[in-house]
């Protein structure tokens, strides 16, 4: 049996959605799920964790390891089996990619992005015409981009300049997406653009556009300052001529189809999230246990245990509400308060965590031979994209007050 087809008997479980209460305990998740967690989490360990801090010091896509991974069918988690993915719910998505952010910050970044907002998104809403060329082949280790933040359009999405001009059986695409993760590695693009800017958030349309294609170049590439192993670049759009048939989902219901989609790409930030966190935290346990002062370990002082106690409290919390908005984003009603919910709390638990690994660690986490300021670096940017958590808190709250009128 080839490595996918274990991966594929790995992931399949039926009913976890439908069936909450019956499979998924509060301590322990599905045995499926369990084993799913321990393929990952070795193969993080052995492929990710020892050149992770390599990736992030060069600034190096991790090509060979994203070809392995596609092999094993993680770039393809909840895609249907008919155009080559695993066919599994969005929890066996967030425990994988857990587990590679656990092991590389950067490379659970690509994995979230490329699950989350293209394969997953061409499998629901994509023809099967553009399945067969545009989800297909990505299934297996070549990347796609979703590209819908602009430099004066981040969380203001109405404000979107980008411009769809229809001329015959195309339409002409013009303006600049910002914040592309991938974008100098991937093969094929979501880009979302305006087709009368009057119309606001009604005229947005997602357009599928390969790259590279004629009229569409890259920007330079970001010099950011964590997640180095993924790389984000700016599209620029000069009369980049698409066809009709690439227009994904319907003219003007590219707005409605985008947020949806971020619902589940949360989850996906909430898991590298926790991911992060996870090794920041075994990092200072590590650590505690070795490091003497006062004749014994640190980790007997009351200080440091209260901050590891504070450390672990967050980050399981913050993995149960992820763990519960992954099972609500394969339900037929929308997850937004849930994903919001799941984006902030793990976001956050990840910053506190990295933070109180390096005052666990002193000086040595100020530094690059440890791998506690990475960390640090590496949640940062769990709390901006895909929603800046003020804006998680600004949704959660409409909901809140909906729910009670």
């Amino acid at each position: 049996m080839s490595i996918r087809n274990v991966t594929h008997c790995i992931l399949r479980i039926t009913g976890v959605s439908k069936g909450f209460a019956r499979h998924f305990s509060l301590h322990k998740l599905p045995e499926d799920h369990l084993m799913l967690q321990k393929t990952c989490r070795d193969f993080a360990e052995v492929e990710l964790k020892p050149i992770a801090a390599e990736l992030d010091r060069e600034h190096k896509f991790p090509a060979e390891q994203i070809k392995k991974m596609g092999e094993l069918g993680l770039l393809a988690v909840n895609v249907s089996e008919k155009y080559g993915g695993v066919g599994q719910d969005t929890l066996a998505l967030a425990v994988a990619v857990e587990e590679i952010a656990r092991g590389c910050g950067g490379t659970g970044t690509i994995v979230s992005v490329h699950n989350c907002l293209y394969v997953n998104l061409l499998d629901r809403c994509g023809t099967d015409e553009q399945k067969e060329t545009f989800l297909r082949p990505f299934t297996s280790g070549t990347l796609g981009c979703f590209a819908l933040s602009e430099p004066d359009a981040g969380s203001d999405v109405g404000a979107m300049s980008c411009i769809a001009v229809e001329d015959g059986d195309s339409y002409i695409l013009n303006g600049t997406k910002s914040w592309v993760t991938s974008g100098t590695e991937g093969k094929a693009a979501v880009i979302f653009a305006t087709v009368d800017k009057s119309l606001k958030h009604r005229g947005i349309t997602g357009f599928i556009v390969p790259l590279p294609t004629e009229g569409l170049s890259l920007g330079k590439k970001e010099d950011k300052l964590g997640i180095r192993a993924s790389p984000t670049c700016n599209l620029i759009l000069e009369d980049v001529r698409v066809p009709k048939q690439n227009i994904l989902g319907t003219v003007g219901g590219g707005f409605k189809m985008a947020m949806e989609q971020l619902d589940r790409a949360r989850v996906g930030i909430a898991a590298q999230a926790l991911g992060i966190g996870q090794a920041a935290l075994e990092v200072a346990v590590n650590y505690a246990a070795q490091r003497k002062a006062f004749g014994k370990p640190i980790n007997q002082l009351q200080a440091v245990k209260m901050r590891l106690a504070e450390m672990a409290l967050r980050l399981e919390s913050a993995r149960l509400l992820v763990w519960r908005a992954a099972v609500c984003c394969d339900e037929p009603q929308r997850s937004t308060k849930e994903s919001s919910m799941a984006k902030l709390a793990a976001s956050e638990a990840a910053t506190f965590i990295s933070h109180s690994a390096i005052q666990i660690l002193g000086g040595m986490g100020y530094v690059t031979d440890m791998p506690a300021e990475r960390h640090y670096r590496d949640a940062r940017i769990t709390e901006i994209y895909a929603g800046v958590n003020d804006v998680q808190r600004t949704l959660i709250g409409d909901l809140i007050v909906k729910e009670y009128e």
